[in-house]
């Protein structure tokens, strides 16, 4: 229970995404069936279209767009402030931060981390490894999204009797950009209204908004 309490966020949304993915691989299959079926072709196994490359595009397509918000999020917000939001910092604390204020070096505490004392290159990785983190999954998600989508997209121009094209052009289609940019304006909406909504409105308890009595000026973070 102590586990559960220490990792609710973790588990909790871990679950909803098996849930989510679970969902998404059957009604992907139902949906590919009735399309297979409406044309004459002949009914797929459900584990041949989990290996298939149609799948594996309709993932990696929102793993990407996701990682990606996240990595222009905590890259932008050193910063940019949003005055008023709990999500941003307050204006006094814009750009890096000192090194005493982020309790690196000398600053750094009989508990912080190894790599905050280190110093040297270890220190700037790990100052920097959310963010590197954040993106190395964004760009590897993109790489799969791209063979992934050019498989499918070949799969299609083949159905055609067209003929298919290399990665490298796929890169420049209309498809894949479409894939691309459909879930990035999505993501880039729901975090720029996350930000600004969070100013005026409270939500009473949660880390992501300020306390409910708190003035709509107020910026620093107060859960």
């Amino acid at each position: 229970m102590k586990f559960l309490r220490d990792n609710g966020v973790g588990v909790f949304f871990g679950l909803l995404f098996l849930g989510a993915l679970g969902g998404q691989a059957f009604a992907g299959y139902a949906d590919l069936v009735q399309r297979r079926l409406a044309d004459g072709g002949a009914e797929p196994g459900f584990f041949r279209y989990l290996a298939s490359s149609e799948f594996a595009v309709d993932v990696a397509e929102n793993w990407q767009s996701e990682y990606l918000q996240f990595f222009l999020y905590i890259i932008a917000t050193v910063w940019l402030i949003q005055r008023g939001s709990p999500e941003s910092k307050p204006p006094r604390d814009i750009g890096l931060e000192s090194d005493q204020k982020q309790q690196v070096g000398s600053h750094a505490g009989p508990e912080a981390p190894k790599w905050a004392h280190a110093g040297g290159w270890r220190t700037r990785v790990f100052s920097n490894s959310l963010g590197l983190v954040m993106g190395g999954i964004f760009l590897l998600s993109w790489l799969v999204q791209s063979v992934a989508g050019v498989s499918a997209y070949n799969a299609d121009q083949l159905a055609m009797l067209e003929d298919p094209v290399p990665w490298a052009e796929y890169l420049g289609t209309a498809d894949f950009w479409n894939r691309s940019l459909q879930n990035w304006q999505s993501e880039f909406l729901a975090i720029g209204s996350m930000a600004v909504f969070s100013v005026y409105l409270r939500q009473r308890g949660s880390p992501e908004s300020k306390p409910v009595g708190a003035a709509h000026s107020t910026t620093d973070e107060a859960g």
